[in-house]
């Protein structure tokens, strides 16, 4: 019977080389979260710790909440819990003005007037908010808070495993940014450990837009003054 060849080993030196650029290939993968988690340091909390956590949320002109999906009309879960968030930090005082900030660029989704519609039902006055109908995505999001709605200070408002990519995104953008998250863990812990993973891919995204490129928001903008007018308001 013939002898089978056995397959080639690979030498010392290329074993060395396959484990440096997988060393490397790591390093780079978890760059981006590493800075985004670095660069919010102390810029954020989780929501509903205690039952004074509101208190301890730096006291900011504007919230700014983030689009979250819509299903069937209403907010998902993940999103209503941003919401309530927003409504709580609202009644203690500790924002002014709430900056909606989702999708409508397609017809029959309007994702910022119905977080509106949600917060009225949370007894938030619709004179308190502000719609930002081309927050496509986080970028663009605080982009549009800063050059669109002229925002300086805003606490963000997401999920706990959102938060500081959004926190590291508005800071980046010029913002003066805390941020404060609903812990989904508990509550949805599969479709949170599944958003968690695309974390990794959106922080390379981030690092991408707001660091290398600068880019702007997809859709600019003119100036709004709604956001200054609401402030001026809720004086």
């Amino acid at each position: 019977m013939p002898s089978i060849p056995l397959p080639h080993r690979w030498s010392r030196r290329a074993r060395r080389r396959a484990f440096q650029a997988a060393v490397a290939l790591s390093v780079l993968a978890l760059a981006p979260m590493t800075w985004a988690w670095l660069a919010s340091s102390g810029h954020r909390r989780i929501a509903w710790t205690g039952p004074e956590w509101a208190r301890a949320v730096p006291a900011a002109p504007v919230g700014l909440v983030l689009g979250a999906g819509l299903w069937h009309g209403v907010p998902t879960p993940m999103l209503a819990a941003r919401l309530d968030v927003a409504a709580a930090l609202f009644r203690a005082g500790r924002v002014r003005v709430l900056l909606l900030s989702g999708d409508n660029g397609r017809p029959g989704y309007d994702e910022p007037t119905v977080m509106r519609d949600h917060l009225v039902r949370r007894g938030v006055p619709a004179r308190a908010m502000v719609l930002d109908y081309a927050g496509f995505d986080t970028w663009d999001s605080c982009v549009r808070a800063r050059d669109v709605f002229g925002a300086r200070r805003v606490t963000v408002i997401t999920q706990a495993f959102h938060l500081p990519r959004a926190v590291t995104l508005c800071r980046t953008a010029g913002l003066d940014a805390f941020g404060v998250g609903d812990d989904s863990a508990a509550r949805w812990p599969v479709q949170t450990w599944v958003y968690a993973l695309r974390e990794f891919g959106a922080n390379a995204k981030a690092v991408l837009d707001a660091v290398l490129l600068d880019s702007p928001a997809r859709f600019p903008g003119p100036r709004e003054t709604a956001l200054e007018r609401a402030l001026r308001a809720g004086r």
